[in-house]
C-alpha cells in the first residue's frame, strides 16, 4: 500500500510541536525542581571536597545519559573554566561486566555489584530511570545506602519506587519518556555546570 506524502508545512508543525512540549516541560523543570536541583549540586560538591566520587548508572538512553554526564565531570563543561578532572564514572560502560553480571548474578544486580566493589562512604551515585520502576538501578540505590554513600535520582513520572530510596529525587514533570530524557540531560548539565562553576570557576 502506498504511503501518503507528508507536506512540509506538516513536518514543520511536527517540528514546531515537538519544541513547544519540550520547552513547557523545561519551563515546569524551573518550578518544581529548581531547590531539588541546587541540593544535588550542595551534595556533590561536599562530596568531591573530601575526595569523593561520581558513580553513574542507567539502562538505555539513560546509560547513555549516564556517560555522557560522566565525560562532562572528567573533561569539563565550559572551556573558559581551567580546572582538574572530577572524579567520575558511568558503571555502563564495561561491556565484559555487564554481561558477566548478567550471566552469573542477573542484570537486576549488575551496577550493585559495580556499587559494591568501586562505591566507598561518601561517595555519590546517581541513578537515572524515566520511570523510577528499573531494579537494577535501584538495587544500585540499595547497595550504595549500605556503603554509606549519599543517592541522587534523576527520574519521572511519579518516580516510581525509586523516589523513596534517593536522598535527592530529581522527578522531571511529565509522563513522556522523550520529554523526561531531554529533562535529565538538561538538569544532568545544569549540575554539572554549577559544581564546575563554584568549585574551579
Amino acid at each position: 500500500m502506498a504511503h501518503l506524502p507528508i507536506t512540509i508545512l506538516a513536518r514543520q508543525a511536527y517540528i514546531q510541536d515537538e519544541l513547544t512540549a519540550s520547552a513547557e516541560t523545561k519551563k515546569k523543570i524551573f518550578e518544581a525542581c529548581s531547590d531539588k536541583i541546587i541540593k544535588a549540586v550542595d551534595t556533590i560538591i561536599g562530596s568531591l571536597n573530601n575526595k569523593k566520587k561520581i558513580l553513574l548508572c542507567g539502562n538505555g538512553g539513560s546509560a547513555a545519559d549516564s556517560q555522557h554526564l560522566a565525560t562532562e565531570f572528567v573533561i569539563r563543561m565550559n572551556p573558559n573554566i581551567k580546572r582538574p578532572g572530577i572524579a567520575a564514572l558511568a558503571l555502563s560502560t564495561d561491556t565484559s561486566m555487564l554481561t558477566a553480571g548478567a550471566n552469573d548474578i542477573g542484570y537486576d544486580n549488575v551496577f550493585a555489584r559495580a556499587v559494591e566493589a568501586l562505591g566507598n562512604n561518601g561517595d555519590v551515585l546517581i541513578g537515572i530511570s524515566t520511570s523510577g520502576k528499573s531494579e537494577s538501578v535501584n538495587n544500585a540505590f540499595r547497595m550504595a545506602k549500605s556503603k554509606g554513600m549519599t543517592t541522587i535520582g534523576f527520574l519521572g513520572k511519579d518516580g516510581g519506587a525509586s523516589k523513596d530510596l534517593c536522598d535527592v529525587a530529581i522527578i522531571i514533570p511529565s509522563n513522556d519518556t522523550q520529554r523526561i530524557q531531554e529533562g535529565h540531560i538538561t538538569v544532568g548539565h545544569i549540575i554539572c555546570g554549577l559544581v564546575e562553576r563554584e568549585m574551579y570557576g
